[in-house]
């Protein structure tokens, strides 16, 4: 499946507990979130409840395409619990890019490299990654055609672009609504359509079937009710 849909509330529980029972699970209880603070003025509150179902989705994409030795970027990654989750699992060649300087305080130091940046114009080299990630973050400051010739850039051929964010299948206006101090978008399928349009021509393309269709809307956020979306596409060689 190229793109899925959280369609209730369930998903998000069922796939935290799945996260638990794998013990790859990165959220804190609020008591550990209280001493952890106290103890240190740098303390990353990792991962979010409600990114369950994306955090879980992607680990297991993963985990059937990419070996656990492939080079792995996350963008947007200050308090992303997937670098962390894929550290848990066994994944060596990691990278998180970021333009929060306090990335340099997010866990693994001596094994994740951490890249103050920003993600649509990164220091990397062409094709140096066999998968990217982003948990949630392109809906904030969302620049198609940046995004879209960074990945390709980055990606090696056949490597895969994961990436959750805010949705629903109608339009729904966030006129002034701002996150990060970046405009918001909650994505529909009408701009889905226009994503995948332009991507085609990075040589970026679905990698299985699409799958629009909505349930419930288990986001409450910004004033406004919604799900998410989760996508993968491919890199292919130019013909």
């Amino acid at each position: 499946m190229s793109m899925e849909v959280l369609k209730d509330e369930s998903q998000i529980k069922a796939s935290r507990d799945e996260l638990k029972r794998r013990g790859v699970s990165q959220l804190v209880p609020v008591l550990g979130k209280i001493i952890s603070r106290l103890r240190s003025a740098h303390f990353v509150d990792i991962g979010d409840q409600v990114k369950s179902w994306d955090v879980l989705r992607t680990l297991q994409f993963l985990e059937e395409f990419v070996s656990r030795d492939k080079a792995v970027l996350d963008i947007g990654c200050y308090a992303s619990e997937i670098l962390m989750v894929l550290h848990e699992v066994g994944y060596t060649n990691l990278t998180g890019a970021d333009l929060n300087p306090d990335i340099k305080y997010m866990p693994h130091q001596e094994t994740v490299r951490y890249e103050i940046t920003d993600f649509m114009k990164t220091p990397f080299q062409d094709a140096s990654f066999a998968a990217i990630t982003s948990m949630s973050v392109i809906e904030h400051g969302f620049n198609q055609s940046a995004l879209l010739a960074e990945m390709s850039r980055l990606l090696a051929v056949d490597g895969y672009f994961l990436a959750s964010f805010d949705y629903w299948p109608e339009k729904i206006d966030t006129t002034g609504i701002k996150f990060f101090d970046m405009e918001w978008t909650i994505f529909s399928n009408s701009e889905i359509d226009s994503f995948l349009e332009e991507a085609s021509g990075f040589g970026l393309y679905p990698a299985g079937e699409m799958q629009h269709a909505a349930g419930e809307r288990p986001i409450k956020c910004g004033g406004k009710e919604y799900t998410f979306g989760w996508m993968v596409l491919q890199k292919k060689q130019a013909a």
